[in-house]
């Protein structure tokens, strides 16, 4: 997928250390950037010479503007960068993408902590739009740090009998002390034993946070007997797990070198993957091949593409779903080669 320009239009505080931007989409683009809600933007800029690419979701449901919510992370380069961009700004934004998204499904059950909240945004005033139920457990340090704290509170007021807003504080304590404390397995078993929230009911679950939180939430649901179909998961961090380290056959396939060939936009590209290549999106950066790529860690998906010749292995995991792994999906920056040759489609839908 090709970046775009793209003017902002507004930049809003949520919180401090938060801001919403706005984009101005011109009439030629409205097709290219229309989005299904859960759906994310990858947005790129130089920083201090160096491209710098992130992943952020769409806080907004379809029809309304087109906004991401950024928050500031210590030593983070591009969300440190998007605190200073001002209206009239230009950024160069790819088209949405990501399969954390909304399918249909009338009946959700949203968990989220701290910016794990704006793909939620999106999710959950499209199915209250359409006539659906939304619950929404949300966890946050304290009030100030709620993202979107007032289109929450618009939705709640709006749709008072349809939309169930649980806030979940870790350092400010609450009256209620069932809403205190951190969002895990413990917290959700307690929910549910409590009829807080019915996990089971639900047509889709959606999870968005840290890794830990996820995959302690993800275990508990299963305990339930969610259907593992029924949970989707976006990871804005990794987790404790330690990238696996290569296997003997990628070891040798990388000293020996690979020949790699790509379809991207429907062109055909070549380069070698070697001894010193991490993964198949730094090997083609080394020999000027651009290939799409935004959080480098597993976690968005831009680098989605479908393994037609030869075989790969991944070091992480946090976006495939089994579905894509069983039809030959993998991430392009955790790929290493098995096979003298590998041929990589990312026009493969």
């Amino acid at each position: 997928m090709a970046f775009h320009e793209l003017v902002i239009r507004e930049v809003c505080p949520e919180t401090e250390k938060a801001v919403r931007l706005v984009f101005n989409v011109p009439d030629n683009l409205r097709e290219t950037f229309a989005f299904t809600p859960g759906q994310h933007l990858t947005l790129r800029a130089e920083v201090n010479g160096t491209d710098i690419r992130r992943s952020y979701s769409i806080a907004t449901a379809p029809g309304g503007e087109l906004c991401v919510g950024v928050k500031r992370v210590e030593g983070g380069a591009f969300s440190g960068f998007a605190q200073g961009l001002r209206p009239g700004d230009p950024v160069q934004v790819m088209p949405p993408e990501g399969r954390f998204m909304l399918r249909g499904e009338r009946n959700v059950l949203l968990i989220a902590a701290g910016s794990g909240i704006t793909p939620m945004m999106a999710i959950a005033a499209a199915v209250l739009t359409d006539g659906g139920q939304v619950t929404l457990v949300y966890g946050n340090r304290s009030v100030e740090t709620i993202m979107f704290r007032g289109a929450l509170d618009a939705l709640k007021d709006r749709y008072l009998g349809r939309f169930t807003l649980i806030h979940v504080l870790s350092r400010e304590v609450q009256d209620v002390d069932l809403l205190n404390g951190r969002i895990d397995a413990a917290k959700i078993a307690a929910l549910a034993s409590a009829g807080v929230i019915d996990p089971f009911g639900a047509e889709g679950v959606f999870l968005c946070g840290p890794g830990g939180m996820i995959e302690e939430v993800t275990a508990a649901l299963a305990a339930m007997g969610v259907a593992p179909e029924r949970i989707h998961q976006e990871h804005f961090s990794q987790s404790g797990e330690a990238p696996r380290a290569p296997s003997r056959a990628a070891e040798k396939a990388a000293a020996d070198g690979v020949s790699v060939e790509v379809l991207l936009d429907g062109r055909r590209r070549q380069f070698r993957y070697e001894k010193s290549d991490t993964g198949i999106i730094d090997a083609a950066a080394r020999q000027g091949v651009d290939l799409p790529w935004s959080c480098h860690g597993g976690m968005c998906c831009t680098c989605r593409c479908k393994v037609v010749e030869g075989r790969a292995e991944m070091a992480v995991n946090y976006s495939l779903e089994p579905w894509e792994l069983e039809a030959g999906f993998t991430l392009a920056c955790q790929s290493r080669p098995l096979t003298e040759k590998l041929v990589l489609d990312f026009d493969a839908a």
